[in-house]
């Protein structure tokens, strides 16, 4: 009978690879093997079977958005004994960049490692293709595995801890003098135009893509939304919202225009603000404005925290608490 490593191999190549897997399979422990899964069902099936999903990116229909968007093959890497699956690192071949990165792109956030043991994620990362870049991944896994990786610094993402706050108002109350009059003062003059608030319209898509899109060119910035599969994929993270996570839509019109779109995310106890899209020149103070209106919105709800996401666009920073986060890149 052939070795179970061996046979606990697929056929499927990706492109590119200079993965080496058999070399390594012939180093691990006679009880372990490694398979390369890309059928997109069977991921599906391992993803359930192993990820315990803690937040919103840990979720297989938030990741599966990202695959209905843009189709790059899964290259799910299994390891396994002969009796159970141990762990899983769930990659795709992006063709853009040309490099492996999670499955569902580098826009996933606060990424865990599936797997049953801690002792079992650094074999993966030995096995996994390369050139390779796993960003974004959680301070918690990062610290679980010590020195025994080499993880690097990547950007910080943002969040507001409410538990402690009934309001919009307990928050500002946290703030420096400053920063909190500047959040008063656009408070107000938003205020003061009558806006009205629609909650879960969520038609206002491409009206969030257009006006995100507006801004960013008169920013001199390159609009994630020029490409189509990105839009795709976010009207598919609407589409599969109701399932393992539930979607929100806030939309605020000032004189029957629309000032700004917000597309949430909820999961678990945290309130995820996923996209968005504001028309500052016509309607200054509507960010801060937005802000306030969800950390009303998040309370009422009953939710613990405000995940404002990774990057802190010269402003997150002045508000909101930072958390660190990692990468892990082979080259």
């Amino acid at each position: 009978m052939s070795d179970f490593k061996t046979l606990s191999r697929s056929s499927f190549s990706p492109p590119d690879s200079n993965i080496g897997i058999v070399d390594f399979i012939g180093s691990l422990p006679k009880d372990l093997g490694v398979e390369i899964v890309s059928e997109i069902k069977r991921c599906h099936d391992l993803w359930q079977e192993l990820s315990n999903a803690k937040t919103l990116f840990d979720t297989w229909e938030f990741r599966f958005a990202f695959y209905l968007g843009y189709h790059y093959r899964p290259y799910f890497i299994l390891l396994k004994n002969q009796k159970e699956n141990l762990a899983l690192l769930p990659l795709w071949y992006d063709e853009d960049e040309r490099r492996y990165v999670w499955f569902g792109s580098d826009w996933q956030e606060e990424v865990r490692f599936f797997s049953k043991d801690p002792q079992y994620i650094p074999i993966l990362l030995e096995v996994a293709p390369s050139p390779l870049l796993l960003n974004a991944i959680s301070p918690k896994s990062a610290f679980l595995l010590g020195k025994s990786v080499a993880f690097e610094p990547d950007s910080a993402k943002y969040i507001l801890h409410l538990e402690k706050f009934s309001n919009h108002e307990d928050y500002l109350a946290t703030l420096k003098k400053n920063e909190r009059h500047s959040m008063r003062k656009d408070r107000r003059r938003i205020e003061r135009q009558n806006p009205e608030i629609i909650i879960d319209n969520f038609s206002d898509f491409d009206s969030l893509v257009e006006i995100s899109k507006k801004r960013l060119l008169e920013k001199n910035k390159v609009p994630d939304w020029q490409d189509p599969r990105r839009i795709e994929t976010f009207r598919q993270v609407i589409n599969l919202g109701g399932r393992s996570y539930q979607n929100r839509m806030i939309t605020i019109k000032i004189n029957g225009k629309i000032a700004g779109v917000d597309l949430i995310c909820l999961f678990g106890n945290t309130y995820f603000t996923v996209k968005c899209g504001y028309n500052v020149a016509e309607f200054p103070g509507i960010g801060n404005f937005f802000n306030l209106i969800e950390i009303d919105d998040a309370i009422k709800l009953g939710f613990k925290k405000i995940d404002f996401l990774q990057n802190n666009y010269t402003w997150k920073s002045r508000w909101f608490e930072a958390v660190p986060l990692f990468q892990y890149q082979k080259n």
